[in-house]
């Protein structure tokens, strides 16, 4: 057997219960509608549609 495996990022994606989905590790988020392209280290994204600074949460999911 070889030890010379490459060794690949880890990204770890987390559903937080009525909540954002955190992402973090080594990746690169792709905004194609305004054309950006920015790698990240930790994100967290709204998935309750709420936030004013999609796609990134900005905690209004909390105000009930």
């Amino acid at each position: 057997m070889e030890d010379n495996k490459e060794k690949k990022p880890k990204t770890v994606i987390e559903v937080i219960d009525s909540g954002p989905l955190k992402i973090s590790g080594n990746f690169i988020l792709k905004d194609i509608k305004r054309d950006k392209e920015t790698p990240m280290g930790e994100v967290w994204l709204c998935r309750c549609g709420k936030s004013s600074d999609k796609p990134f949460c900005d905690g209004s999911h909390k105000n009930k």
